[in-house]
């Protein structure tokens, strides 16, 4: 090996540059004759597709991206300039002053340094109350932030009470009380008092925090719409023009523009699409700034968004419950990498239950392994340079501002949510995500797709785990956002087979396996996992020799139901005899879908068969329905 050191500049000049047509020549070669977009181009959920790959070339239109760093305005590249630091944030049910008091400062020693205090929105926060609330916590050095719904104006009076009383400085005064009528009517169907008081409760907690120059008082929850089944362009395009509606609202009550957008909040829900999770925090806070920008601050930097982030409830499962570990890690990661400012790491097991001590560590320890041990703190804005990345970024940008003007020309957020437009966006695409899941596109794994053969629900749970969050109210005069989990439709199909079981046979599904090797192996794995998904009991085989030793083993076993798994070749022969000396007592199911017979399987009286396009839901429903009664 050469000792002489090498110019690095020349490290690659014997390989000659590769034109963009050189590679997709070479890939089209590598197809043979495949279709190219099928097999290589991404339609994703947002409207856009994606490439297989991309180059320098692909930036060269992406106009945030000249001479801009990190601090800079859009702030694609993110808030801050010299860290990618965020707050470690845990939620606390503060109901019962003195226990939320323990603790928050039992979290605050293990690493949180914010809070997000929850209050009881039916009595009215105090002076003492709140004093006791805080007793021992520095509200200087740790970020607080409240949950109080209308109570709002109360809780910072009494903020304002206490840090005069103690003394604080207030330039260290960070936090927020999450005050959000747009949400409220969004969830509940109309405002708690009217329109107009909404509007100017927020005018009056402006002007209340005058004194506090770095916290927040209204928020927009992106969350919601997140949460109710929305894409990810719709939740960044409504949550924008909720954003738009406040300052238009604000403004127009006599506020500037350097009033307002300071103290507006955006928390979003951060899912499992982990790039795209990424850009799309970056694009928001690239359109909030121009959107803000609009109206001629006297200061760039109040086009800053703020950015709250929570790992997802949608994607959440009550089965394989550990599996939302990695779900909610991967969230994570979306959100720092994105920039987020601050972070709640939900419990793995807040579907079903309380968090315990045990998941609410786990949840921290996430952040904090992210934080201490992966440094992600350390590197500004992690995902520049990506050619993906920032491509992800200008086109959820572009088809989010696409939907946001669609919402403008309806009269802004909250004549487009009258008019029921909101709604019917989000419910299309919530609509199209449940035949994913239902037909297996989309996977949730341990719930749609690989469950636990062994894991059973063995006592009664409560029902509203199954079914979507309804707080809609008596006086609503709009259709409402629902929450829902997109696990909820497979979770109750096998809850109620559980439930069965405790009192009757669990239905038995046996693989009559025989054959082809390869094939009979394949299809029986894909029968097994396909069965498990409703709670059934499974039993594979290695392969019987003979159809009569398969038939005599499945009788043996009870099955309610026994899958033929074979080849497309044997199907013709070996099924219509399995039918006939089983005599259709056990409902007879062939795995694959053999059209070249299938019509001649058919005539003979084989009516179920499983395969990859099967929508696995409906299926198991109808299997169900027969054998659980």
């Amino acid at each position: 090996m050469d000792s002489k050191k090498k110019d690095p500049a020349k490290l690659f000049s014997e390989f000659p540059p590769v034109l963009t047509e050189q590679w997709e020549e070479k890939i089209k070669k590598d197809l043979k004759g495949a279709d190219y977009d099928k097999k290589l181009i991404w339609k994703t959920n947002e409207n856009f597709n994606l490439k297989p790959y991309y180059r320098s070339e692909d930036l060269k239109d992406i106009s945030y991206l000249d001479d801009v760093f990190p601090g800079d305005f859009p702030f694609a590249r993110g808030n801050k300039k010299n860290k990618n630091d965020w707050y470690i944030r845990q939620d606390i049910d503060a109901k019962d002053i003195k226990k939320a008091n323990i603790k928050a400062l039992d979290i605050l020693m293990k690493g949180v340094n914010s809070l997000g205090l929850i209050l009881d929105d039916k009595t009215e926060p105090t002076i003492k109350g709140i004093e006791r609330l805080l007793e021992n916590i520095f509200a200087d050095a740790v970020e607080l932030n409240f949950i109080c719904g209308d109570y709002s104006y109360k809780v910072l009076e009494i903020i304002e009470t206490l840090v005069k009383k103690y003394n604080r400085d207030l330039e260290k005064i960070k936090g927020s009380v999450d005050f959000d009528p747009l949400g409220y009517f969004s969830l509940r169907g109309n405002f708690r008092q009217s329109e107009e008081f909404a509007f100017d409760r927020c005018f009056e907690l402006i002007k209340k925090v005058n004194h506090l120059p770095h916290y927040r008082v209204i928020a927009v929850n992106g969350q919601f719409f997140h949460n109710s089944g929305s894409s990810i362009v719709e939740e960044l395009a409504f949550s924008l023009t909720a954003g738009s509606e406040y300052l238009t609202q604000l403004t127009n009550r006599g506020l500037t523009i350097d009033e307002v957008a300071p103290r507006i909040k955006f928390n979003f829900a951060v899912g499992s699409n982990y790039f795209i999770e990424i850009a799309k925090i970056r694009a928001a806070r690239t359109l909030w700034a121009n959107i803000v920008n609009a109206y001629g601050p006297e200061h760039i930097g109040i086009t800053q968004m703020h950015v709250h982030s929570v790992t997802s409830d949608w994607n959440k499962t009550i089965y394989d419950p550990y599996v939302n570990m990695l779900r909610t890690t991967t969230e994570a990661m979306s959100s720092i990498i994105g920039g987020t400012d601050s972070l709640v790491v939900k419990g793995f097991n807040t579907a079903y239950e309380e968090p315990t001590d045990f998941s609410e560590r786990i949840a921290r320890s996430q952040q904090l392994l992210l934080k201490e041990e992966s440094y992600f703190d350390k590197v500004v804005d992690p995902a520049a340079g990506s050619y993906y990345i920032e491509n992800l970024t200008n086109s959820i940008a572009e088809e989010a501002w696409k939907l946001f003007l669609e919402v403008d020309e309806l009269g802004g957020y909250l004549e487009a949510f009258k008019k029921g437009f909101i709604q019917s966006k989000i419910k299309e695409t919530a609509r199209k995500k449940d035949l994913d899941i239902a037909t297996r596109k989309e996977s949730l794994l341990g719930t749609n797709q690989f469950p636990n053969f062994n894991e059973h629900i063995d006592k009664e749970l409560n029902p509203s785990i199954f079914e979507p969050e309804n707080l809609t109210g008596d006086d609503a005069i709009v259709e409402t956002l629902k929450p829902y989990r997109g696990a909820q439709v497979f979770e109750i199909l096998r809850y109620k087979t559980d439930i069965f079981a405790i009192k009757n046979k669990r239905p038995v599904v046996f693989m009559l396996t025989y054959g082809n090797p390869a094939k009979r192996k394949a299809r029986a794995a894909f029968s097994c996992n396909f069965f498990a998904c409703a709670g059934f009991k499974v039993i594979d085989n290695p392969g019987f020799k003979t159809i009569d030793e398969g038939i005599k083993s499945c009788i043996n076993a009870k099955a309610d139901i026994v899958v033929i798994c074979s080849s497309d070749d044997e199907y013709a022969e070996i099924a219509p005899e399995i039918f006939d000396k089983l005599k259709d007592k056990p409902i007879i199911v062939v795995a694959g879908y053999p059209k070249n017979i299938i019509d001649e399987l058919k005539a003979k009286g084989i009516q179920h068969f499983v395969h990859v396009k099967s929508n696995v839901l409906e299926t198991l429903r109808k299997f169900q329905e027969e054998l659980c009664y």
